[in-house]
């Protein structure tokens, strides 16, 4: 294969700034990079002409600068456009400037809201609210040069003719986080609009004996089977499982180009956990669906795209997890596929009483396939020195905070081993002995592990204080305890509408125009009377019962009996709140469960 590599310069270019010009009947974007050319999106009709810049644009229209567009999404007004308002510089990738979303702006087409009825506006104004909340969760990532969808591998696999491809059309799907946005409006008019995906980056220059480099981390979230953990979990008909990540760690050094690809995503059997206010949810394992034939779909994909498989299993292989366990193993054994090989870790289990340093145990039981599955090396001369054959595929319950730890780990020993046979460290030299060079690999792979699981669980990762020192701290458990109990209020009282706002930008919910009109809308669903009363009830209880243990001066039997019934009122409330669990749990409103299927109201 011939490498796009040098030559992505080429690629067909996308503005990386423009001047937009909202008039009464038509919005202008002037490309500052070349103002002879401009969008005209008519405001009354919708459509949209890419047209030589002839003086249309009114001289008294004052404009706004804006550094791309993500695409168009339709609500009950209409189509609004999506902008970018404010972005960061992370860094260069091979050369090519890479940035940071901060912060977007929602600009409706059409001129006028009277169209729409009152409780129409409202539920309007709800669903903007939504694709603000998804954009407003850290991070997405974009590059008006480089295609970030795609591994250096993948990009070097690539015939040359990928850079006559608009980047959005040659993007791996899976990544494109705004392709629902852009696929009905970006195909004669691509230059204009920005491929993002979600994530995380970082970029870092650094110095080993006294040779400069870049060490990048890149992770890439796929779009399908999306969602919070509760409400996400398994694998679908098409093989996706939720959370399915790709971490790419990329080392540049005097021209040479290196990379290591690990991926982690749900384990891919129809399974399920549904929030219904306990605090582990039981992990329900559907018993009508052919999970072989799913599996198949998902490995054969994983090992077309990344080679062979090495599945760590990190679940506990007894009380709540074992049967989840036992089930993967006895799929992965169906399969029976020499190009994908299982190996179970029960972390919990070998890592107790803060005995963490046994996770060597692990690395070095799978050394020999990381060595044998290699790592992608193109030399400074262009010229493909090793090419990577496989990945290892890291799971745990959520694919979040012990996948993390493991992961960092394997990243570290093959990182060694690129750093040496660049000559950037020497032989016998070690990452983990580089103590300012360590500090920072900590340091970013803690990160990457927080900002992955905000996109997931809506909290911080737990166990980073292992990630970030190399040992298990008691003060990291007690930070790990602040984020399970917001990982819990999440989980069951937020992430319905999270859940909502993501089916919105990925387009698995499409608005209909004719919601809260001639159809009902899924918004206008509320919650029983006592979603609302039982809570009310507690409050007035529990406050009652802490004002007399607390406030009362001298206790005798009235005190006691009054007492008595208000802690008899909390119990028995808490009681009828879980009992009746699902119904105080924030489950989305524009799909419905069904046996570990989902279904969308309207679309």
């Amino acid at each position: 294969m011939n490498s796009i590599l040098s030559d992505i310069k080429a690629t067909p270019l996308i503005y990386d700034e423009f001047k937009i010009y909202i008039c009464p009947n038509n919005i202008f974007i002037e490309p500052v990079q070349n103002p002879n050319i401009i969008l005209n999106i008519d405001r009354i009709d919708f459509t949209t002409q890419k047209q030589t810049n002839n003086g249309q644009i009114p001289i008294e229209i004052k404009s706004q600068t804006i550094a791309g567009i993500l695409g168009v999404v339709k609500l009950l007004i209409g189509p609004y456009i999506i902008v970018i308002k404010k972005k960061e510089f992370v860094g260069k990738l091979d050369g090519h400037d890479i940035w940071k979303l901060i912060d977007i702006d929602i600009l409706p087409i059409p001129k006028t809201r009277l169209h729409i009825n009152e409780i129409q506006d409202r539920m309007d104004i709800e669903y903007l609210n939504m694709i603000k909340q998804t954009f407003n969760t850290p991070y997405y990532y974009f590059s008006y040069t480089y295609d970030l969808t795609h591994t250096m591998q993948r990009l070097y696999n690539i015939p040359l003719s990928f850079v006559n491809t608009p980047m959005f059309a040659r993007a791996d799907q899976r990544f494109l986080w705004n392709y629902f946005l852009i696929k009905n409006f970006c195909m004669d008019h691509h230059e204009f609009f920005v491929p993002i995906i979600h994530g995380f980056i970082a970029i870092n220059n650094c110095t080993l004996n006294g040779k400069d480099f870049v060490w990048t981390v890149v992770s890439r979230r796929s779009r399908n089977r999306h969602g919070p953990r509760l409400l996400k979990r398994g694998i679908d008909q098409n093989g996706n499982v939720a959370n399915f990540v790709e971490t790419e760690m990329i080392v540049e050094y005097n021209n040479t180009k290196s990379s290591y690809v690990q991926t982690r995503g749900s384990i891919p059997l129809y399974w399920a956990q549904y929030p219904t206010l306990k605090y582990k949810p039981a992990m329900q394992i559907a018993q009508n669906e052919n999970h072989l034939e799913a599996a198949t779909i998902h490995f054969n994909e994983q090992i077309s795209i990344y080679g062979q498989q090495i599945l760590i299993n990190l679940i506990d292989q007894r009380g709540a997890e074992q049967e989840l366990e036992r089930n993967y193993h006895d799929i992965v054994t169906m399969l029976d596929n020499n190009k994908i090989k299982y190996e179970a870790f029960d972390f919990h289990s070998e890592c107790k009483k803060m005995r963490w340093d046994r996770l060597s145990i692990l690395v070095n039981r799978v050394a020999h396939e990381q060595d044998n599955l290699k790592y992608f090396l193109l030399g400074s001369d262009g010229k493909l020195l090793i090419l990577q054959k496989g990945v290892f595929r890291t799971n745990c319950v959520d694919c979040l905070d012990r996948t993390n730890v493991v992961q960092s780990l394997l990243g570290r020993r093959i990182l060694t081993v690129m750093l040496q046979k660049m000559d950037i460290l020497n032989f016998g030299q070690k990452v983990e002995d580089q103590l300012d060079f360590e500090s920072l690999f900590k340091s970013v792979w803690a990160d990457h592990a927080d900002i992955i699981s905000i996109q997931y669980s809506g909290t911080g990762a737990l166990k980073t204080d292992f990630t970030r020192t190399g040992k298990r701290t008691y003060n990291g458990m007690f930070r790990d305890l602040k984020n399970s109990l917001l990982r819990y209020y999440k989980n069951n009282l937020r992430d319905g509408v999270r859940q909502d706002s993501i089916d919105l930008v990925l387009g698995n919910y499409v608005v209909n125009a004719e919601e809260s009109a001639s159809l009902s809308s899924p918004l206008e669903v509320r919650p029983a009377l006592k979603y609302f009363m039982y809570p009310i009830i507690l409050m007035i209880a529990l406050a009652m019962f802490m004002a007399n243990a607390v406030f009362t001066s001298e206790y005798n039997t009235g005190t006691y009996i009054f007492l008595l019934f208000w802690g008899t009122m909390v119990m028995c409330v808490l009681s009828l709140i879980f009992y009746y669990g699902k119904e105080f749990v924030n489950y989305p409103r524009l799909s419905s469960f069904d046996n570990g299927r989902r279904h969308h109201h309207q679309s």
